[in-house]
C-alpha cells in the first residue's frame, strides 16, 4: 500500500511532473526508485513494486526520486477511447458507482501485475512498443486489474464530466497547480464564463490576479518562515520558471525571494 505523508515534505526531489491536469487513467508502476504523488492536499510515496492509478479529471503532480541511483516506473494509459472499446468488446458493464474521492487509487499486489509488468520489456526494449501490441498489451492490463479489484469497473466505465462543486473550497486547496483557466472551470463543473463570474462573486477579483497573488503570499511565508529556497518553491507553487516567480515576488513585495531568505538569515543569527 502507499504510505501517505504531511503536507510539509523534506523530499530530495529528481524531477517534478510538468503537466498537472490529468486528462486521461494512468497505471503508475514503479520498479525501482521512489514516485511521490501529490493530490492538493495530501503526499503519497510508491515504492518499488508499488502502483496506482491515477484519476482522470483531476488535479495531481509526482516528484521521481532515485533509489541508490537508479528509478524506473511503467506508466500506461488507459484513456477513454481504449476503455470504451474495451467495454464493447467484453461487454463490460457496471450498475455500482466507484466510492472512493481519492485521486491516486492504490492498486493492490498481485502476481499477475508483477509478471505482467516484467512482460513489458521485450517490447519497450527497442523504443515505443507499436500496434496492435498495444491495444493486447493493455486489454491484459485491465483484465488484470478487474479480476484484482472489480470495484475499478465503476471507476474505469464512467465517462461523466466532472459536476458543479463548491468553488471556494475547490480553489484554495488546489490553487498551486499550473494549469489555466479552462482546466479549473471545466473542473468545477462551470462553464468558464460562469466560472469567471461566480468566482469574482466569491473572491472578489479575478482568478488569474487571485491565483498569482494567494501564490506569492504562499512563497513569502515559506520563504521567511520555513526557510524554504526559493528554487526550491517556486514549481510546487505554480510558477514556470524562477525568473518568472522572482519578478512577480519582487513586484508584490518589493524585495526578490533572495533579499527575503538573505534577510531572514540576519535576522536568525
Amino acid at each position: 500500500m502507499m504510505k501517505a505523508r504531511g503536507t510539509d515534505p523534506t523530499y530530495v526531489i529528481d524531477e517534478i511532473s510538468s503537466e498537472h491536469f490529468i486528462d486521461e487513467h494512468y497505471l503508475i508502476y514503479v520498479v525501482k526508485g521512489i514516485v511521490v504523488l501529490y493530490d492538493g492536499s495530501k503526499y503519497l510515496e510508491l515504492r518499488s513494486g508499488q502502483s496506482c492509478i491515477a484519476r482522470k479529471n483531476r488535479l495531481g503532480r509526482y516528484y521521481k526520486m532515485r533509489e541508490d541511483g537508479q528509478l524506473e516506473k511503467v506508466i500506461l494509459s488507459l484513456d477513454e477511447a481504449f476503455l470504451k472499446r474495451f467495454q464493447n468488446k467484453h461487454k463490460t458493464t457496471t450498475t455500482t458507482n466507484f466510492n472512493s474521492i481519492e485521486t491516486c487509487i492504490p492498486v493492490s499486489k498481485n502476481i499477475l501485475l508483477s509478471a505482467y509488468i516484467e512482460s513489458l520489456q521485450p517490447y519497450y526494449s527497442h523504443g515505443q512498443i507499436s500496434e496492435p501490441f498495444s491495444e493486447i498489451k493493455r486489454e491484459e492490463l485491465l483484465l488484470i486489474l478487474l479480476q484484482a479489484q472489480p470495484e475499478l469497473a465503476g471507476l474505469f466505465f464512467d465517462f461523466g464530466i466532472p459536476a458543479k462543486l463548491n468553488l471556494e473550497e475547490f480553489m484554495s486547496r488546489n490553487y498551486t497547480f499550473n494549469v489555466s483557466i479552462e482546466r479549473f472551470a471545466f473542473l468545477t463543473g462551470r462553464s468558464l464564463s460562469a466560472f469567471k463570474r461566480d468566482f469574482k462573486q466569491i473572491f472578489r477579483g479575478t482568478p488569474s490576479r487571485w491565483l498569482v497573488l494567494k501564490r506569492l503570499q504562499e512563497a513569502h511565508f515559506l520563504i521567511e518562515q520555513k526557510a524554504r529556497k526559493p528554487s526550491d518553491i517556486y514549481l510546487e507553487l505554480g510558477f514556470e520558471s524562477l525568473s518568472h516567480f522572482s519578478f512577480a515576488f519582487k513586484k508584490q513585495f518589493g524585495l526578490t525571494p533572495t533579499e527575503v531568505a538573505s534577510r531572514k538569515t540576519e535576522t536568525s543569527l
